[in-house]
């Protein structure tokens, strides 16, 4: 089993979970260079907010999209989406990342702009 197959196991297991109890998840994904998050519904259907570093207005603010500037400022992001649409709770979806470096830090924000997870 190689690095991708074993990330993709655990999320796997995380979104079972969270299917189950029909939560609205904050998913995390994380690239070398970009790092995203969307608030998605209980019935896993509908994205109701997203940020990205892809967006104009955040490449404009953070020069490098990779690093925990970056991620911090993506989760103070989606906590402003997330309020502006009615969401205040969320189930914290890593997507089978660690929790720690950029990952860490985007929750961290999150939780500083409003979000309870």
């Amino acid at each position: 089993m190689n690095k991708r197959e074993s990330r993709l196991r655990r999320a796997r297991k995380t979104r079972a979970k969270l299917a189950e109890l029909k939560a609205v998840r904050l998913t995390v994904f994380r690239s070398n260079c970009h790092i995203y998050a969307q608030v998605i519904s209980g019935c896993g259907s509908k994205v109701l907010a997203s940020a990205s570093t892809l967006e104009a207005e955040l490449r404009a603010r953070v020069p490098n999209g990779g690093d925990k500037a970056a991620a911090a400022e993506v989760g103070k992001l989606i906590a402003e989406r997330a309020k502006a649409a009615g969401i205040e709770t969320v189930a914290f979806d890593r997507a089978g990342f660690l929790y720690h470096g950029r990952v860490k830090t985007l929750a961290e924000a999150a939780r500083e702009g409003g979000l309870k997870f």
